[in-house]
């Protein structure tokens, strides 16, 4: 189906949960609503997305992630293990990474990163920290073999993730901290490896953030969602900021054929949000800077020269 694109702003939402069972009613395992995935798009695309990276966080959501990504010429995919999930390499890691190597090598028209990977010392009752260390460590070859950039996850673990990147920068071609609600010095680390910084609303949370956000080099900025979770919420700094806001009702009293948004479920097209979070607090032009940022996101998935 062609679709009308937007004539000024155009975005691409880096990081989209779209496999996530909220986007087929289910909340917590509850069905509270018939699907809503197909409205969720139209909605996107009639506000701007160009293009949608859906995240891979294990082997058989990258599997899903790909299925999705196959629906749409405008949908992409990751492929990795996010730390959290890990535990899934030890019984055989070589089987597990070669699988995640065959998904890549079998679908690289629409596979635009290596990941979610990376590191989470703030949910180690997930996964303990020396099997995340040695499994993060462990994916980063598919970066260089494939020549794909990595998709990174990094909570209050910024020293680690840094010296881990630093130890195998001849295995990795490039990648995004998605995600970052860090520090002024783990930027300054992060950025010092070349790496992209990715922005959504868990990224804005205290005015330390945006603080931090407001000084991140234009051409290392990217923008993302990680819907459905990241909201913008009204309890955060930056909220003042945001101009564009859509009407939302609660799961319970949802409809599919209604054009409101679930409350507390983000969606790519609240990535203007961020967008005007950012413009704010870094006295930009708002279509100079989602230009540069939808140029940057370009460059690092959509124009490497595939193997």
């Amino acid at each position: 189906m062609r679709r009308i694109k937007m004539p000024l702003r155009k975005y691409i939402d880096i990081g989209a949960n779209l496999t996530d069972d909220m986007y087929q009613g289910v909340y917590h395992g509850s069905k509270k609503h018939e699907p809503d995935l197909q409205k969720v798009l139209a909605r996107a695309w009639s506000n701007g997305l160009d293009k949608m990276i859906i995240t891979g966080g294990s082997l058989s959501d990258s599997k899903k992630a790909i299925d999705l990504a196959r629906s749409d010429s405008s949908l992409f995919a990751t492929v990795g293990c996010h730390p959290t999930r890990c535990t899934e390499f030890v019984e055989n890691p070589d089987t597990y990474l070669n699988s995640l190597r065959d998904l890549i090598k079998q679908n690289k028209d629409k596979v635009v990163a290596v990941g979610e990977c990376g590191l989470d010392y703030e949910r180690l009752n997930f996964c303990e920290k020396d099997i995340q260390l040695k499994y993060f460590e462990f994916q980063l070859k598919l970066s260089r073999e494939f020549d794909l950039p990595l998709f990174l996850h990094c909570r209050a673990a910024a020293n680690d993730l840094v010296d881990i990147i630093a130890r195998n920068r001849d295995s990795i071609v490039g990648g995004v901290v998605h995600s970052f609600d860090g520090t002024q010095e783990a930027l300054d680390s992060i950025l010092a490896h070349e790496l992209y910084i990715g922005i959504n609303g868990c990224s804005l949370r205290t005015k330390e953030n945006l603080e931090v956000a407001a000084k991140i080099p234009k051409d290392r900025l990217l923008i993302e969602t990680d819907c459905p979770w990241c909201e913008v919420k009204p309890t955060h700094p930056g909220f003042a900021y945001v101009a564009t806001k859509y009407p939302s009702v609660k799961k319970d009293k949802f409809t599919v054929d209604s054009n409101n948004q679930v409350k507390g479920r983000n969606e790519p097209v609240n990535i203007v949000q961020v967008l005007e979070i950012l413009a704010a607090i870094r006295k930009e032009n708002i279509d100079d800077l989602a230009q540069a940022i939808y140029d940057n996101t370009n460059k690092l998935f959509f124009t490497k020269k595939k193997q």
